[in-house]
């Protein structure tokens, strides 16, 4: 009787421990998102396997540690393109990526329209508005929520 209540007491405090962990990556990912970051290279900064740092990210963040990235620098180039001061290219380099193609593709699915158009449209009805209120409003959706119609 004594060893399940070890054994899940056990579990639990592996599953804290995991818990610290991931945050860690994912703060990590909030911090260096603009630097050249992989999955093995996340795993290994906080000594687990890279498969086990994806199952377990994705089970208490509902997403891959690479789609969590990929919308942090999405998010981030909205913030960049909202400002003006910076052409899409500019923006593209300076969130991480590497490819312009890449990054408009991407930008793209999560936005519903093209850096450049969401550029030139600037905030919009949204100016004016507190940074965090703008930022909830226009925080990227996941993959393939927006309608195909909609993207340009």
């Amino acid at each position: 009787m004594g060893y399940g209540v070890v054994s899940a007491r056990g579990s639990a405090d592996q599953r804290l421990r995991d818990l610290v962990l991931l945050r860690r990556v994912r703060d990590r990912i909030d911090r260096e998102y603009a630097k050249p970051l992989d999955v093995e290279a996340l795993a290994q900064g906080v000594g687990m396997s890279a498969g086990h740092l994806s199952r377990e990210f994705r089970a208490a963040y509902g997403e891959s540690p690479y789609s969590y990235l990929m919308t942090r620098r999405i998010e981030r180039a909205m913030t960049l393109l909202r400002r003006g001061d910076l052409s899409a290219t500019e923006v593209c380099f300076a969130v991480g990526y590497g490819s312009l193609g890449t990054f408009t593709t991407r930008f793209t699915e999560l936005v519903g329209i093209p850096p450049g158009r969401y550029r030139s449209e600037g905030s919009g009805p949204l100016t004016g508005l507190p940074g965090i209120i703008t930022m909830r409003v226009t925080k990227p959706v996941r993959n393939r929520e927006v309608p195909s119609g909609e993207a340009e």
